[in-house]
């Protein structure tokens, strides 16, 4: 196995970079404008290559040679959750990545970002342009829509991940648990019990029946409680963990399911109002909040290891991070083409600034 080598860029607390290495690429560079990320980067790889700063203004050390790029973009302006708008700054570095693409000319590169980047029609011309100024530089590219659960992650997370090879062709990651996905069940399990030592990072958001209940069929759609944290089936894999928890946003579950009981007060609950029940006033002490570690331990990072800064800045570097295991899986892609690659004769790179990417691809309708 070769000892290649990457810069990650949008890297946050490293889950990415985490994933990489494990796979057997050996991390050089890493950047994101989180000072307290970038903290836990250092501390979670073993490293102190990771820099606080703008990626737009950073200067790049003068002999950084990787053979490989990744990372993730801000994703606010395609997500959903967002306004999706076109116009919206953080769409933009996108192709500063590919403009970090053009400068340090990898053999290889991974760009992770939202589900709706990939699949709505919104944003169908942005993906096509993407493609075409990756492959415009040199890269044959794919995109591949995955399902952490897929990959030994508790979490029905989808990402997209744009990859790029240059003399060779992207692989599709191999899913190993699609038809066994790990459970929150089993993320639990391997931390201390609530509130023990290394299970105490505390959401303080209280939890409250919602007046105006929303209901679906499922027990844990819907919005029977306060804000977006929903309750979760903890013998299932999560939904995906939002950036916004801190607050009442966080997912919520019940301690009696964890300690043995068989069914608990949500499913007690959400049967009262689907039977045409009036809203209860009062929850018991059981129904929770997940803390940091635990949240955590449903995105694949390791038990025990030191989160930077706030309570909520903890939740929001776990809510923005790549599933660690899911990276390795992709990674284990991308080291299967690499080594398949000739020694020689790759496609050259061109220097391209990102406003000179967006004017040369074909589909600028929605981009200029």
């Amino acid at each position: 196995m070769a000892g290649y080598t990457f810069a990650s860029f949008y890297s946050g607390a490293g889950g990415m970079d985490l994933g990489f290495k494990e796979a057997g690429f050996v991390p050089i560079f890493a950047n994101d404008i989180d000072p307290f990320a970038i903290q836990t980067l250092n501390g979670l790889l073993g490293v102190n290559h990771g820099i606080a700063a703008d990626v737009t203004s950073i200067n790049l050390p003068q002999d950084l040679s990787v053979d490989l790029v990744i990372g993730g973009p801000p994703c606010q302006g395609f997500s959903v959750a967002g306004k999706m708008d076109p116009r919206d700054p953080r769409s933009q570095h996108v192709w500063k990545f590919l403009e970090l693409v053009s400068t340090l000319k990898p053999k290889a590169f991974v760009m992770e970002n939202v589900k709706n980047l990939a699949v709505n029609y919104r944003w169908s011309e942005m993906k096509n342009a993407l493609i075409d100024g990756a492959e415009m530089l040199g890269y044959s590219t794919k995109i591949f829509l995955l399902n952490a659960s897929d990959y030994e992650v508790p979490q029905n997370r989808e990402r997209m991940f744009l990859v790029g090879i240059r003399g060779g062709t992207p692989l599709n990651p191999i899913p190993v648990t699609a038809l066994n996905r790990p459970t929150v069940r089993d993320a639990l399990k391997a931390l201390p019990k609530f509130g023990n030592p290394g299970n105490d990072g505390f959401c303080t958001a209280k939890i409250t029946t919602a007046q105006n209940p929303v209901m679906r069929k499922s027990t844990y759609a819907g919005m029977i409680f306060n804000g977006a944290g929903r309750p979760m089936n903890i013998d299932a894999p999560a939904p995906t963990l939002p950036a916004t928890m801190g607050g009442n946003r966080t997912p919520i579950i019940d301690q009696s399911i964890i300690e043995g009981a068989k069914s608990g007060f949500v499913e007690k609950y959400h049967a009262h109002l689907r039977a045409g029940g009036d809203v209860w006033e009062d929850v018991p002490s059981t129904l929770r909040r997940i803390t940091v570690q635990e949240a955590a331990s449903i995105q694949s990072f390791p038990i025990g290891m030191n989160w930077a800064g706030s309570i909520s800045g903890r939740f929001r570097q776990i809510g923005n991070a790549v599933p660690p295991k899911l990276a390795y899986h992709v990674a284990l892609s991308v080291m299967k083409t690499l080594e398949k690659l000739p020694t020689k004769g790759l496609p050259e790179v061109p220097d391209f600034s990102m406003a000179e990417l967006k004017a040369k691809t074909k589909r600028t309708l929605l981009l200029l």
